[in-house]
């Protein structure tokens, strides 16, 4: 499948739930944020059906994201479905890390290999700060159950935000120096009720790569861009086991290789994760429509897709998404 700027679209990012055990500061905050009831969300046997379909018309890889996904009840069985779909090539999951320890075994059985995990802070106070509550020691010990069990690769993601993380940058760095993990810096991006002040917070991609290199020689991988490839700059640390990675959809867009869609909790097709049009697949389900109809839906989904998003680090009032993070699944 290609969109209007012959980009092939091969990828689908799937939330199973907005809901989640973390309040992130940047996501997922306490207060303004409006649950989807049980009847809001789709069903397993309808997200297996629209997967089923996308990977009919071309999809390759599926990442199972959330909210947290790991709350909602079934996941493992449902992943061990998802595996029966063939043409399927790659299925991985995004976790907050909470319940990792708990279900790492049963979610490497059902399948998925592959793992990233949602890390903020390496300092318990700060976890415990920026998540409203969560316990930094249940993430790394589900960390250490993944790695354990075999899970390959382990990325972890971290958000850089100025003034809050952005003096742990070596810490992570060094957790790449001893682990063979992935450590990934992702910018701030201006989402839905975020409680952050993106001109305050936004902290640029370059000055992070700077303080790395300032105590560790980076070399730039020549990574082979295959057709599901993601969108981060990595680099091995050298005598290091791990890499380092950096993902700049603000200082640095990479809308010209975006290969994704992304399927909301609530049944929504989702062309760009920073504009607001989208493609309603659950009414079409509910209303029991056909395959061809389901293929035309995903296929008007596609051409909804921008040329590029409208986010700008030299603007301090960027234009935010309206939909919250959780409820995406970004």
């Amino acid at each position: 499948m290609f969109d209007k700027f012959d980009r092939e679209i091969n990828y689908l990012r799937v939330s199973i739930t907005d809901r989640c055990n973390l309040h992130c500061s940047y996501c997922r905050p306490k207060e303004g944020i409006s649950l989807k009831g049980h009847d809001d969300i789709l069903r397993y046997e309808e997200i297996i059906r629209i997967v089923s379909m996308a990977v009919k018309l071309g999809m390759i890889k599926v990442r199972i994201t959330g909210g947290e996904p790991l709350v909602r009840r079934g996941f493992i069985e449902f992943i061990a479905e998802l595996k029966k779909i063939n043409g399927l090539q790659d299925i991985s999951l995004t976790t907050n890390g909470i319940l990792l320890a708990q279900y790492a075994q049963g979610i490497f059985d059902a399948g998925i290999h592959r793992i990233n995990i949602s890390l903020d802070s390496l300092d318990k106070e700060k976890y415990f700060h920026i998540t409203n509550g969560g316990n930094l020691d249940a993430v790394l010990r589900g960390i250490a159950k993944a790695e354990e069990i075999g899970f390959s690769p382990i990325k972890i993601n971290a958000v850089a935000i100025k003034g809050f993380n952005d003096d742990e940058v070596l810490a992570f760095a060094k957790l790449a120096v001893d682990k063979p993990f992935q450590v990934r810096f992702i910018e701030l991006m201006p989402m839905g009720q975020c409680n952050l002040d993106h001109g305050e917070d936004y902290f640029p991609m370059t000055q992070l790569i700077q303080k790395i290199s300032s105590k560790y020689e980076l070399e730039q991988l020549k990574v082979k861009k295959s057709k599901s490839a993601g969108p981060a700059t990595i680099f091995r640390i050298k005598g290091g086991r791990g890499e380092v990675g950096f993902i700049n959809p603000v200082s640095s867009h990479f809308c010209s290789t975006c290969n994704r869609l992304r399927l909301t909790a609530d049944g929504r097709l989702r062309a760009c994760l920073l504009k607001e049009e989208e493609i309603d697949l659950k009414k079409a389900l509910s209303e029991n429509c056909s395959d061809a109809v389901l293929e035309r839906l995903i296929r008007e989904a596609i051409l909804l897709k921008p040329k590029h998003h409208d986010l700008d680090c030299s603007d301090r009032h960027l234009k935010k998404c309206h939909r919250d993070m959780s409820e995406i699944g970004g």
